[in-house]
């Protein structure tokens, strides 16, 4: 990470198991001035992501901090930059805890195109 004020996401990863903890884990996060946004959790396959999720936005000298505050927690997450290059931010610039899941990368944009999907740091809020 070489720009604190690079916009990132992390997407948080859970099963019902889990769901306590990541609930916890989201309100944990809607209290911290370092998190831009925090979505709204999902119960399945969304975008490219193929089980129950949310994610968070937060910029690059929050980076240390979140992943610290996900490994407490003890979930699984992808934690990547937005760059213009949706495969790549979800691929090799992404930064897995816990084991990785297969993501359906075919609904991601092509490099340097967006299909019409805000994106943060633009128009995203």
């Amino acid at each position: 990470m070489s720009d604190a004020n690079a916009p990132y996401h992390a997407h948080i990863y859970f099963d019902d198991a889990e769901r306590s903890a990541a609930t916890q884990l989201r309100n944990d996060f809607g209290r911290d001035s370092a998190i831009l946004f925090v979505g709204d959790m999902t119960d399945g396959a969304a975008g490219p992501h193929p089980i129950a999720q949310y994610e968070v936005h937060f910029l690059g000298a929050a980076v240390p901090a979140v992943i610290a505050m996900i490994e407490k927690a003890a979930l699984r997450a992808l934690v990547h930059p937005l760059t213009d290059d949706d495969l790549a931010d979800h691929t090799s610039l992404a930064h897995w805890i816990g084991e990785p899941l297969e993501l359906d990368v075919s609904v991601l944009d092509p490099p340097g195109e967006n299909k019409g999907v805000p994106r943060f740091g633009v128009s995203d809020f």
